[in-house]
Parts: structure tokens; sequence; C-alpha cells
């Protein structure tokens, strides 16, 4: 199963050192989320990368990201948005509906179903599934490799969203709750987690 992070939505200042620190331990996949912010806070973050790691990140919004940082691909935040004309590359989807999962993943390298559980960065963001519903879609294989499970992803959670058959994860508030943005510059609690989770996933 994969395991994708997703970004804080707002820009830190430790955020660069934290990132390095997470692809050294072993991240393979970062999803760059920084909705409705200027483009060229995102420049400045990925210039504080090592470039040997743009290839490990998907970009949402401001997609000329991809081609000038060389990065890994572009992700659009909805089922239904037309990429880009004449892109070229990895693409990924949100989805937020079960009956939309088999025509989005037919024109994406892998969804992001939202909504799995609650939400441990956004409280007013509640599952929107019963377990039913999704051991349902599992069956009828709309939930498979091809399909990550993102929203109240933890420790707790990782089995049953791999007995569901989940192609992989994708955690947010579970890293990033460890860290106060506003206080804090010792970040070791998170990778320590992190190396944790990186484990448990496989």
């Amino acid at each position: 199963m994969k395991l994708v992070l997703m970004t804080q939505p707002t820009f830190f200042v430790e955020e660069d050192k934290i990132l390095t620190s997470l692809f050294d331990e072993g991240l393979e996949h970062l999803h760059l989320y920084k909705p409705g912010s200027e483009p060229m806070y995102s420049e400045r973050l990925l210039t504080l990368l090592p470039e040997e790691y743009y290839k490990r990140i998907t970009v949402h919004e401001n997609f000329y990201l991809k081609e000038e940082y060389k990065l890994r691909g572009i992700h659009i935040d909805d089922e239904t948005t037309a990429p880009p004309k004449n892109y070229k590359g990895h693409l990924s989807r949100t989805c937020t509906k079960l009956e939309l999962l088999k025509e989005a993943k037919r024109h994406a390298d892998y969804v992001l179903l939202k909504y799995i559980f609650d939400s441990q960065t956004e409280p007013d963001q509640k599952a929107t599934f019963t377990m039913d519903e999704l051991k349902e879609a599992s069956r009828r294989g709309l939930i498979d490799r091809h399909v990550y499970a993102l929203g109240g992803m933890n420790m707790d959670t990782v089995k049953m969203a791999r007995d569901l058959g989940f192609g992989g994860i994708v955690v947010s508030g579970d890293l990033w709750n460890r860290f106060n943005i506003h206080e804090e510059l010792d970040y070791q609690a998170l990778i320590d987690h992190f190396v944790k989770l990186r484990k448990l996933v496989g």
C-alpha cells in the first residue's frame, strides 16, 4: 500500500527542513497542497528542497510548476475538471462520491477518495460513507489499487483501509498535528511518527 503525505495548506518557517527530513526518511510521495496561495511561495519552498526529491512531488494548482521543476505530476481537486490542454504526465484527482469513482479512475493514474473517516485537520469535515457502503464499493471493484483513502488516516485506520482494498492512504493531520507551526522548532516527534507509520503501511 502506498503512503502519500499532504502538505499543510499554509506555509510555515520550518516546512522545508521537515519535508527534507521526511524525504530522507523514505517519503516517496508528497502532494504540494496550498489552496489559493500565490505561486511564488510554492516556488520558494521548492527551491529550498533538494532537487533529487522533485520527482516525488505532485502539485495542486499552479500546474506550470510541474514542468518548471520537473515534478512528478499534477492533481485536480475534483472529479470532472479537464487537465490543462496537451498535458502529458502523471495525473491524479480527488473524488467525493462512490458513484463517480469509475469515471474518475478512467482519466487518472490514481484517485483520492475523500472523507473516508472524520478529518483530523478540519473538524467540520466528517466521514461521508458508512463502512457498509465502503465494503460494497470494494466488492464491486470501485475501490482498488488505483484509489487512495483520504480523511482521518492514522495508525488506527491503516488496517481498515488495507482491508477495504485501497491502494494507498493519504496522511495529513495525523502527522502535522504533532508539530505546532507557530510555537515549536523541534519536529523530531513528527519525524519519529512518520517512520512508524511508514513501517505500518509497508
